[in-house]
């Protein structure tokens, strides 16, 4: 009797420290996640690179605006632009050849250099309008801007280009998902699935720089990290689906 009595203090014990442990991390977490901007402005950057200098507003770029016409590719792929903003050296002259954004903006594909304040507005928040005229057509989500772009995509409710350079790009195909265990007690595994991110992406923006290929070789992919915006951070913090939906992420968790 003496034995089942210590053997039931023991585990409520440790019971009560996994579940201690368990709201420690969720504070931590909370407490380290960036704040949410608002939906027509999530994923929203400023570009500012150059323009102070020039006497320029900063230009305001909007990724959902350009997401429902093009995937991630066509501009961190085929134009080059680097994943993190005011990296890239962009310049009007470049533009006027072509490059980065004048590969669209001519003023046949897209307007063109001459209307310089839709581009130079210096406004996080500018074609709000907009953007609530799309995302009240999309399927919602709860976190970001709100708008379920995969969804979207898979029922060929927006048609973004996957290429702006015909018979030079061959679409990716590799279906594998992978199952990556927490690190963290009580925390059930994430769920990776190539095919959504390949319809989006290349092997390359994520291979070998921020990933390596070998399962389980990439070192010090923790959430701490992510956090930063190492790994899936590099994109789920700012512009893709915020790390807030855990369940995007971790399907079996339950819900916060």
């Amino acid at each position: 009797m003496k034995k089942t009595y210590r053997r039931t203090i023991l585990f409520l014990i440790l019971g009560l420290l996994l579940f201690t442990a368990g709201a420690a991390v969720a504070q931590w977490f909370e407490e380290k996640l960036p704040p949410l901007s608002p939906p027509s402005q999530y994923g929203n950057i400023m570009i500012n690179r150059i323009s102070d200098k020039s006497d320029m507003l900063p230009v305001g770029f909007s990724h959902w605006m350009h997401r429902s016409k093009h995937t991630c590719r066509v501009c961190h792929t085929e134009l080059e632009f680097e994943m993190k903003v005011n990296t890239t050296e962009i310049t009007m002259e470049k533009i006027n050849q072509g490059q980065y954004c004048g590969a669209c903006h001519d003023g046949n594909k897209a307007f063109g250099t001459e209307e310089c304040k839709k581009c130079h507005n210096g406004n996080i928040d500018y074609g709000s309008d907009k953007f609530r005229k799309l995302a009240s057509a999309l399927p919602k989500t709860e976190f970001g801007n709100k708008i379920d772009w995969a969804f979207a995509y898979k029922k060929k409710m927006i048609k973004p280009k996957r290429t702006i350079r015909p018979g030079e790009y061959t679409p990716e195909t590799f279906k594998k998902f992978l199952t990556l265990e927490a690190e963290w007690a009580n925390i059930p595994p994430a769920i990776f699935p190539h095919d959504q991110h390949i319809v989006w992406l290349d092997c390359a923006n994520c291979h070998p720089d921020i990933f390596n290929i070998k399962k389980k070789t990439t070192k010090h992919f923790l959430m701490k990290y992510m956090l930063e915006g190492k790994f899936c951070g590099a994109c789920h913090l700012n512009v893709a689906f915020p790390l807030d939906d855990c369940k995007r992420c971790h399907p079996a968790i339950s819900s916060r």
